[in-house]
């Protein structure tokens, strides 16, 4: 029984998670990353117990996913954009000294990619990509079945690939980068310079503006077709980058996939000449709202049972590398 850990920049889900994907409890909380970092620690442990609790099972080990730049190897976090003033943390010592079993850490693109690997959607593919479109885009790379990983260990941050240098300027320190551009926030703060003042649309969440362009709102309308533009852009980048055999698409914004699959597909078979883009297949996360923490469960076994227990195994054993910052 594997307790599972959603690090987000809003909030985070716990819950124990079953040798077959099945969540048993959960919970959540707001991430009030201004807190602390240990203020979320104490509010992520004594969740974890309250679920244990309700499922009526000892915990045998922790899977964490998190918002990056991370050091998965030492658990450590770097200078993640949502969570300000939590560099240098470690989730992975915090939470194995409360519970005293095994615990992982990795990148939440990373864990729900896994998950679904396991469980969902990527079960038939080896070399496929995983985007998770929300406060920020994260991604991950699975080839041959396993997470890609560059230079020192660490996840590539395809979520702040340069899309348009003169575009709106990201917490990462750049412009025009995927996220700035295409994640839930840039559709507020589109929305919000451009709409007329008559509109009242405030700072409305990416989510009340894709209800509004349900509705047929015209400004929430564009919004949504500016969003899809772009993460049509970002992606048919990544199809010719990697030509996967598919890329699934996640989190919380692409719950209203339906408003902008298509216009998405539209601009990916424009920008993709050189690969057979009409061969990737597009497709949704499957594991639902529990995603998050089944793919957290799914970094546990991942780490330890993939490897024999051996922990680290594919990282040398006195990696301490940098944290990305």
């Amino acid at each position: 029984m594997i307790g599972g850990v959603d690090i987000g920049g809003t909030k985070i889900a716990v819950g124990v998670v079953d040798p077959s994907g099945c969540v048993l409890a959960r919970d959540e909380c707001a991430t009030d990353a201004q807190r602390g970092f240990e203020h979320a620690m104490r509010q992520v442990t004594t969740l974890l117990h309250q679920c244990a609790e309700r499922a009526k099972v000892k915990l045998d080990g922790i899977g964490i996913g998190c918002a990056g730049p991370l050091d998965s190897a030492t658990g450590t976090l770097g200078n993640v954009n949502n969570l300000p003033g939590w560099k240098g943390g470690n989730p992975v010592d915090f939470v194995s000294r409360e519970f005293g079993v095994a615990t992982a850490l990795e990148n939440d693109a990373d864990a729900a990619a896994l998950g679904e690997l396991r469980w969902g959607t990527g079960r038939p593919k080896m070399r496929f990509l995983y985007v998770t479109v929300g406060t920020g885009i994260g991604a991950s790379v699975i080839l041959n079945g396993k997470v890609y990983r560059g230079v020192d260990g660490c996840h590539p941050e395809i979520g702040h690939h340069i899309i348009d240098p003169s575009g709106p300027p990201c917490t990462c320190g750049v412009r025009g980068c995927w996220e700035s551009l295409a994640a839930g926030p840039a559709m507020t703060e589109w929305l919000r310079k451009h709409s007329p003042a008559t509109c009242a649309n405030g700072n409305l969440s990416a989510r009340e503006i894709c209800a509004r362009a349900q509705d047929s709102e015209e400004w929430a309308q564009r919004a949504v077709e500016r969003e899809a533009y772009y993460l049509g852009l970002g992606l048919a980048n990544l199809i010719t980058l990697f030509a996967p055999e598919a890329i699934v698409l996640g989190g919380s914004v692409m719950k209203s996939a339906h408003l902008f699959l298509d216009r998405m597909r539209e601009v990916m078979r424009q920008n993709c000449r050189l690969v057979p883009a009409d061969r990737v297949e597009i497709t949704l996360a499957s594991l639902g709202a529990d995603a998050g923490l089944i793919g957290a469960a799914q970094v546990w076994h991942d780490r330890f049972e993939r490897h024999g227990g051996e922990v680290g195994h594919e990282y040398a054993s006195d990696h301490r590398g940098p944290v990305s910052s």
